[in-house]
């Protein structure tokens, strides 16, 4: 058995829909999506200004070796989002401020991490946005145990396909199949369109539970 296993290079994702999603926000697709959203664990380690998007190149990695990440390094491309899995580690960090760099360089967007970090001045320093799930001192070595380049992946409880669109925000992060990109895109633009649509009305002296029907529905709850 290989134990080292490469897929083929995706697709990228349509640049309209990029940047579609770059003008919305995270929380506006949750209002009526509850599909590929990774676990709130995964947070950025420095605060994200707008929304992120691009392109999944995925990593997959185990325990303590970060052998096909560096690989992957030389295959990154402008535009893309590198998510790793970690296949079950939390212990080690596979990424520090070495690994962030040359992932900048190669014209990544930015890296969703399925575990810890080091290096966090350094990669803030090096200004890549990174997802993970906090930080660790314990690092990955090139122990040249195996892994996979670009195929299927889960990270934070989401099944990722390589070529999928990755949105970002300080909300944290969604994965979206492409070919159901376009109808959440739609979605998304006309609720957020409709954002902050009652501050004026609020403002003015009319209450929120009025305006959204909430008191309605509790006042024929408690009648009834």
């Amino acid at each position: 058995m290989k134990k080292y296993r490469i897929g083929p290079r995706p697709a990228a994702v349509a640049d309209d829909l990029l940047a579609g999603f770059r003008a919305v926000e995270i929380a506006t697709i949750g209002h009526f999506r509850h599909r590929g959203f990774v676990s709130r664990a995964l947070r950025p380690i420095a605060p994200i200004s707008g929304t992120l998007t691009g392109t999944a190149v995925t990593v997959a990695i185990p325990g303590t070796c970060s052998t096909m990440l560096h690989h992957a390094m030389s295959v990154v491309q402008p535009g893309d989002v590198v998510v790793i899995d970690r296949l079950g580690d939390t212990r080690h960090a596979c990424l520090g401020g070495g690994v962030a760099f040359a992932a900048r360089v190669a014209g990544a967007v930015a890296v969703v991490l399925d575990g810890p970090c080091t290096d966090p001045d350094e990669i803030i320093e090096v200004g890549l946005p990174v997802f993970c799930t906090g930080v660790s001192a314990i690092t990955t070595r090139l122990n040249d145990l195996g892994g996979a380049l670009n195929l299927p992946v889960a990270c934070g409880n989401v099944p990722v396909m390589p070529g999928d669109l990755v949105v970002m925000d300080a909300c944290g992060v969604l994965v979206l199949p492409p070919d159901e990109a376009p109808g959440v895109l739609a979605e998304a633009a006309a609720r957020q369109a409709r954002a902050g649509r009652n501050r004026g009305l609020i403002e003015a002296g009319q209450k929120l539970g009025e305006l959204s029907g909430a008191s309605k529905l509790v006042a024929a709850a408690l009648d009834g």
